[in-house]
């Protein structure tokens, strides 16, 4: 039998390892900003076009590199970060595997120019699809530039996944921030179809967050410092009244490098917790500091997980450190153990008789100019028990309330959940509000529990739907336009979103920079706040991303379904129970939410028999 095993070629394992290290734009992006940081530069220049399917491009003023070194950069592990691997646990640099610039040029055209800070002249190299087309000397400023073009050229299956412009530019964003806030040493400058987007200066922590998502800012940080044996800690809070219903301002930096970790999230969460609804979430830029040989940076290909070794330390030490500063900066409410003079009540004599407390008169007047009846003790007024004391029992008579209405289903169809036609309610069918979560109504073989908030967020998902199928445009108008204020990848993505949000009802111009005014919201959402309308919907409509196979209108109508959803559990009239139920069994699936989640329960007449039977 021959031999079936053979070692791949370098071009092929290329774009495996390509497979995993650049998955979007974004994904080059990252691994060049993180060489630059490395390169030492103290200036990175960011050069984008067509959301970087046609070309990304950093510069920097780095260290560079010899003839040598810029050749051997692009060959799979090879990195000048580390010599063993005992150096794996000291690790302080960004990029160490060895396998960006290979990953990259294996599926795109890649130039690069660099020179040392020492040679009058630098080198240019030219590869292709893992094959270096030529290697020549060329006058460059010192540092480094390194242009992808053409991503993904040699595999169409890849770039035919990509999504719209304007969610790939929102990728690429969103990982630009992350570099950008990791180094506020370094001056940062990022340019998009020739239209500068940012342009940060080397400033302080609290200027480069200012200058990254606006002036608004400045006012909402709140410091946090903490130094321990195991961590040391750093960075701003944003005030509770500014907590979000998005989760877009929440980093994580361990070592400049950003990391996700739900579980050092819970300890924010935890520290804000009575202070922030529960839909809500506290922005934070918390910088974390501790001995790179009790972490394990190494466990994912982009590096933004990492393991640590004190994990419940820091989390304790986090969420103290928060905790602290929110009641340092008296953000939450404390107790004043200072005694007022007005408590101080001398205590009384020993042995002391109490006497029988003497009661108002409460026929006394103080306009009346003759002399009020002196008052008995243990009469209601003085001696004469008048109306007050001989009907005080009327007061505590419960008035009867109105007979709640009905409601009824089709003949013989009930237990089918059809439609209900409102002149089918039965004077005889009692509707009932639970705890104003639940509303139980009679049917022919039992009783029916609709949950009221899944009931509405059906009832809007359909109606949100089907408005945007037949461009039946409602929009309630706001007498003053407010302006909202969103990150840059939100502002981004509702750019994205605006022909879908204008089938909505939502009226939202954009004047640049990411303030957006709305003019108006859709009827459903009438009276309610319009920066946390807009912030939930993009929320929602960002924690569906992983619904495979799902339109971006089905999308979007499930994310205003979820953030219009009533949440609050007030008193409904019967009126608004039937309503509510009519319109529920109008829908073509009443039965569920459109995440799957069940709506109503039937419990029929022999299980309610059951419960009362003898074991």
């Amino acid at each position: 039998m021959p031999d079936i095993i053979q070692l791949l070629p370098d071009a092929v394992a290329n774009q495996i390892a390509a497979g995993e290290v650049v998955q979007r734009p974004a994904s080059a992006v990252k691994e060049l900003l993180e060489n630059a940081v490395d390169s030492g530069a103290s200036e990175i220049q960011l050069i984008v076009k067509d959301a970087g399917k046609t070309l990304i491009r950093v510069i920097d003023n780095g260290c560079g590199m010899s003839d040598t070194d810029a050749r051997l950069s692009f060959e799979r592990h090879a990195t000048s970060k580390i010599r063993n691997a005992e150096e794996l646990w000291h690790i302080r640099t960004k990029g160490f595997r060895g396998e960006a610039l290979a990953s990259v040029a294996a599926i795109a055209h890649v130039e690069l120019k660099t020179r040392l800070h020492g040679n009058e002249v630098g080198t240019k190299i030219r590869i292709a699809g893992s094959k270096v087309e030529n290697q020549e000397p060329c006058a460059t400023p010192r540092g480094t530039a390194v242009s992808v073009m053409n991503l993904f050229y040699n595999t169409p299956a890849r770039r035919n996944f990509l999504k719209s412009d304007q969610v790939e530019m929102r990728h690429i964003t969103e990982e630009f921030e992350r570099v950008a806030l990791a180094h506020p040493d370094t001056a940062f400058r990022f340019e998009h179809n020739g239209a500068e987007l940012f342009n940060l200066a080397q400033a302080p922590l609290r200027l480069r967050i200012v200058n990254v998502f606006g002036p608004k800012y400045n006012e909402r940080l709140v410091p946090v410092k903490e130094e321990t044996a195991i961590v040391a800690l750093h960075g701003f809070i944003c005030k509770p009244e500014y907590a979000k219903k998005t989760r877009g301002e929440q980093y994580f930096f361990v070592n400049d490098r950003f990391i996700k970790n739900a579980y050092l999230h819970h300890a924010v969460n935890a520290a804000f917790e009575d202070l922030i609804p529960r839909d809500s979430h506290p922005s934070y830029f918390l910088y974390i500091s501790v001995d790179p040989s009790s972490i394990d940076v190494n466990i994912h290909p982009t590096k933004t997980e990492i393991k640590f070794a004190e994990e419940r330390s820091i989390y304790a030490i986090i969420r103290s450190a928060v905790k602290n500063s929110l009641g340092k900066y008296n953000i939450s409410p404390s107790l004043d153990f200072e005694q007022e003079d007005v408590f101080n009540v001398a205590p009384m004599p020993k042995n002391a008789e109490i006497g029988q407390p003497q009661t108002k008169d409460f026929r006394f007047n103080p306009f009346e100019t003759s002399s009020p009846v002196p008052a008995k003790a243990g009469t209601g007024r003085g001696g004469d028990s008048g109306a007050f004391a001989g009907n005080w029992e009327a007061l505590y008579e419960i008035a009867r309330r109105e007979e709640p209405r009905q409601t009824s289903f089709p003949e013989g169809n009930e237990d089918a959940y059809s439609t209900t036609e409102s002149g089918s309610r039965d004077s005889r069918r009692p509707v009932f509000q639970l705890h104003g979560k639940y509303i139980l109504t009679q049917i022919k073989s039992g009783v029916i529990i609709i949950d009221r908030r899944r009931a509405h967020e059906r009832i809007l998902y359909e109606e949100a739907l089907s408005r945007m199928e037949n461009r039946k445009v409602q929009s309630q108008q706001l007498l003053f336009p407010e302006t909202v204020h969103l990150s840059s990848a939100d502002r981004v993505l509702l750019e994205d979103l605006s022909e879908e949000l204008a089938d909505l009802g939502f009226t939202v111009d954009c004047f640049g920079g990411d303030d957006v005014v709305v003019n108006g919201v859709p009827p459903e959402a009438e009276g309610m706040e319009v920066r946390e309308i807009l912030e939930s919907l993009l929320e929602q409509y960002k924690n569906s991303a992983d619904d495979k196979g799902s339109e971006t209108r089905e999308r979007l109508a499930r994310s205003m379904a979820a953030g219009l959803s009533a949440k609050e559990q007030k008193a409904m009239q019967p009126e608004e129970m039937l309503d509510l139920i009519d319109r529920l069994f109008a829908c073509k699936q009443p039965q569920h939410t459109p995440s799957g989640n069940p709506v109503l329960v039937t419990l029929s007449i022999d299980e309610l028999d059951k419960k009362f039977k003898h074991a």
